[in-house]
């Protein structure tokens, strides 16, 4: 088995935890007093996948170890290891950590300041990938930092709250669903176009040459603007046909939702493999 193929599985599993626990606390704090029935069952989704992540992250870095030896010789190889553990990849996976952490207590504990702790948690968590990467050791940085950091706000926000929305129909008052999918898409509507914005403004910099386009590393930012476009459809879809039909397109949404849930999941894993084996200049 190729390390290069299971340091991409690792990341691409590590996102979805993270965003996923990010995201179900984004969610509980706009909308938990609205949903009295799946609370609990949000606050359990986001420990279970703040937990997996914190499994998975302490893997990246020897992972990538691994990657430099060319083979899994590299896990046990000291020196290698000490490099990985000393790059900017195993500083924002302490980042990560930190904030998976934090959301865990803070899922857990179900007190204000604990509350305020989950956020921050999942603040750090969504966005430490802004310490590394093509952005960090970028001469524009400054300008870089804030637009990935959006980025990765909204995505977090986006797809960590399509589980429990799903969850909603499935268990809340359909008067009450009604009334937080309305919500969603209201806050939806501004906020999950910026990930385009932000996302083609840091290709803007970071691409100097079109030419880019035609190699791995700009073949996957174009299949992932092109997910998104279709993403955006099942969004626009939602928001203007099944939220306000809701009685008699309930099951029409629940499906619409996973096939949001999956394509997101697909540009995390398009992302995971983008950011381990390509960069704008290769």
């Amino acid at each position: 088995m190729n390390p290069d193929g299971v340091a991409v599985a690792a990341r691409a599993l590590a996102l979805l935890c993270l965003y996923q626990s990010a995201g179900a606390v984004f969610f509980l704090a706009l909308f938990e007093r609205e949903l009295p029935r799946v609370r609990v069952r949000v606050r359990r989704l986001g420990s279970i996948a703040a937990l997996c992540g914190m499994a998975l992250v302490p893997l990246l870095a020897p992972l990538m170890a691994a990657r430099m030896a060319g083979d899994f010789s590299g896990l046990f190889n000291g020196a290698l290891l000490r490099v990985a553990w000393h790059s900017s990849n195993a500083t924002a996976q302490a980042v990560q950590m930190l904030g998976l952490m934090l959301i865990v207590i803070g899922l857990a504990a179900n007190k204000p300041v604990a509350v305020l702790g989950a956020v921050l948690g999942a603040v750090l968590a969504s966005c430490a990938l802004v310490l590394t990467g093509h952005t960090s050791v970028n001469p524009q940085r400054a300008l870089l930092a804030p637009l990935l950091t959006v980025h990765l706000l909204i995505v977090a926000f986006w797809f960590g709250a399509l589980a429990p929305l799903w969850l909603a129909l499935r268990h809340e008052a359909l008067p009450d669903a009604a009334a937080v999918l309305r919500r969603f898409s209201r806050l939806a509507i501004w906020l999950v176009p910026g990930i385009a914005l932000a996302g083609l403004s840091l290709a803007f910099v970071l691409i100097d040459d079109v030419a880019v386009l035609r190699r791995p590393y700009g073949e996957l930012l174009l299949a992932k603007l092109c997910l998104y476009l279709l993403l955006m459809g099942f969004a626009a879809m939602n928001r203007w046909r099944f939220v306000p039909a809701l009685q008699s397109s309930q099951r029409a949404l629940q499906r619409s939702l996973v096939a949001e849930y999956l394509g997101i999941a697909l540009v995390l894993a398009m992302t995971a493999t983008l950011t381990t084996l390509f960069s704008p200049d290769d």
